[in-house]
């Protein structure tokens, strides 16, 4: 389906699920994890940790994929590879980003997820909802007086949602056309 005038898909029939060669599956997020982990390691590159590579590519392949199944699963998968490489405690990334897979999915079988305008909502919307939801597991969960930012996490935000319009349009590229 291509990028037609309309947002709201009718009929979640008329819609189909983008295919993709293996290789992507693993090389795309194992290329995110990879980008998210190291990069940082490099004073002068501190500032990808900022940018969550891996919860966009959640993102984009759970709205791509328009099953809540195989968006929880990537989600998860991709949650709990981050968090095995993090300091931090081994499940949190895991359960937010599994509800940002699922949750994607489902508005993929409602919206027309191909328009940038949508795209870049969904992912500054997204970025804020896995935000808001890990810090309320570290409060709820692990007992964590931490503050949440709503300014600073905006701004981030609104950063990486333009950065995951451009990521979308790239995996776009790598889609098997029929």
């Amino acid at each position: 389906m291509g990028s037609t005038g309309r947002i709201l898909i009718d009929d979640a029939r008329q819609v189909r699920r983008a295919r993709y060669p293996i290789w992507v599956f693993i090389v795309v997020p194992l290329a995110a994890l990879l980008i998210q982990i190291y990069l940082p390691l490099f004073q002068t590159l501190r500032f990808v940790a900022k940018i969550d590579l891996p919860l966009l590519v959640t993102i984009y392949f759970a709205l791509m994929s328009r099953s809540q199944i195989r968006g929880l699963t990537i989600g998860l998968i991709l949650g709990l590879a981050q968090d095995s490489f993090s300091r931090f405690y081994i499940g949190m990334f895991g359960m937010c980003k599994t509800m940002v897979g699922y949750f994607s999915a489902s508005v993929g079988l409602q919206f027309d997820v191909e328009h940038s305008a949508v795209r870049l909502l969904l992912c500054l919307l997204f970025y804020m909802f896995h935000q808001f939801l890990y810090w309320v597991l570290q409060r709820a969960v692990l007992d964590q007086q931490v503050l949440f930012d709503l300014q600073g996490e905006l701004i981030l935000a609104s950063v990486n949602a333009l950065i995951g319009v451009a990521l979308f349009h790239f995996l776009d590229t790598l889609r098997i056309r029929e």
